[in-house]
């Protein structure tokens, strides 16, 4: 007998079209392994997500850059034909931001978690987020936002090179437009052009001083904070490789207990009335010691079944047990345990893992997602190594391709 009620199904949103966005899948198995009936609001065409033997229904997210309106209109109707009231899970920022703005327009149909609407917004806003830190007295790396290009040129020098450059408010950064929410600035006219495309990117240019990565510096935090705002489930990891690299999503990364790091969790949750699904991204400052706050995404982090108990026990289906008011299992922490995604980190996935491993796309009852994501990777890979040497054809002088010739 499934610990969750399964009369109740799941609806997983998420607005971001990245087909290779591997926490979605993550979310759908974790439910899906426990009866669970799971919809997925998203844009699966080409997904392998939508191959999963766990997915009950596939429905046509929003499209991007789409209003909150316009996201609870479609939500509304996919409740319509799910036909009964469903856990609503944001797997990205933007749905996650959307949800907040109108969560008292969804509350009939769907169950959420109990926090001020705003909340999710002024977390992942990242200028709002360096406010918050200062607030809470939370490490977090000097913050500057430039009002003009000269300011932007000026603010670099302030803060040496290199430094970060990411956009406020990420989830509005049009995909067709190249623009990446965060960048390693090296010089004063990269940032000069930066602030050139604040428009294009659709919030305001930060500015970061650079926390240099290295061994033992990386680290994240998922929990769920329930109805009493006790953070359950989840746990401290420790990202040993990233993609990009320094920069990025965790491509490797190992459960690995932190108190230092659970408890400044802990404490920001608490200050902050968060209540619901939250991913952090820290990293150890290599002078002074201190762990600074770099992000706070409130949904589930990509890596998120890495932080599976002995009971079975992840954010999701913490989240799903709570709002269904059933009790949550105690289940033990499995500290060594690996996550690898391997499209990002091939070799990883195949090295001995004493502690048990959990692998982005591969599962043996599920086959499918992994096959496809493979044929999907392949023809990206084809397509961006053809990219790349058309660009580098361009670059060529015409002379030289007629003394070639010769």
């Amino acid at each position: 007998m499934s610990l969750l009620d399964i009369r109740v199904p799941a609806v997983l949103l998420r607005i971001d079209r990245n087909p290779f966005h591997h926490g979605t899948l993550g979310a759908v198995r974790s439910l899906g392994r426990a009866g669970v009936e799971v919809h997925v609001v998203a844009d699966c065409a080409t997904s392998p997500v939508r191959r999963s033997c766990f997915v009950r229904g596939v429905h046509a997210p929003p499209p991007p850059g789409a209003s909150p309106a316009e996201v609870a209109r479609v939500l509304h109707r996919v409740a319509a034909r799910v036909g009964r009231p469903a856990v609503l899970i944001p797997m990205d920022d933007a749905g996650a931001v959307a949800v907040g703005r109108v969560r008292a327009e969804l509350a009939p149909v769907y169950l959420l978690p109990a926090m001020p609407g705003a909340l999710p917004e002024r977390v992942a806003d990242k200028a709002e987020l360096a406010g918050m830190c200062a607030a809470l007295d939370v490490a977090h790396p000097e913050t500057l936002v430039p009002d003009s290009a000269r300011q932007a040129a000026s603010a670099v020098a302030r803060l040496g090179l290199p430094a970060v450059a990411k956009w406020s408010r990420p989830w509005l950064v049009p995909a067709d437009s190249g623009l990446r929410s965060t960048v390693l600035v090296r010089s004063a006219q990269q940032a000069r052009d930066l602030y050139a495309r604040a428009g294009e990117a659709g919030s305001r240019l930060l500015l970061q001083a650079f926390l240099p990565p290295g061994p033992d510096r990386d680290w994240f935090f998922h929990g769920y904070a329930d109805s009493g705002g006790l953070v359950r489930a989840g746990g401290t990891g420790r990202k040993q490789r990233a993609r990009p690299r320094g920069a990025g999503l965790t491509s490797v990364g190992r459960w690995t207990e932190n108190p230092e790091v659970h408890v400044l969790a802990e404490r920001i949750t608490e200050a902050l009335g968060y209540r619901g699904i939250l991913d952090l991204d820290f990293r150890r400052c290599g002078t002074t010691g201190r762990y600074h706050l770099l992000d706070f995404n409130p949904r589930p982090g990509a890596q998120f079944r890495l932080f599976t108990d002995t009971a079975g026990l992840d954010v999701v289906r913490a989240l799903h047990l709570d709002l269904t008011h059933r009790p949550l299992p105690e289940g033990a922490p499995r500290p060594g345990r690996a996550f690898v995604v391997e499209n990002y980190a091939p070799l990883s996935a195949l090295r001995p893992a004493p502690a048990g491993r959990e692998l982005a796309w591969h599962a043996p009852d599920d086959r499918a997602p992994g096959w496809a994501m493979w044929q999907l990777w392949g023809r990206h890979a084809a397509g961006r190594v053809c990219d790349r040497l058309r660009d580098r054809l361009r670059r060529v002088p015409a002379g030289r391709f007629t003394r070639l010739a010769r």
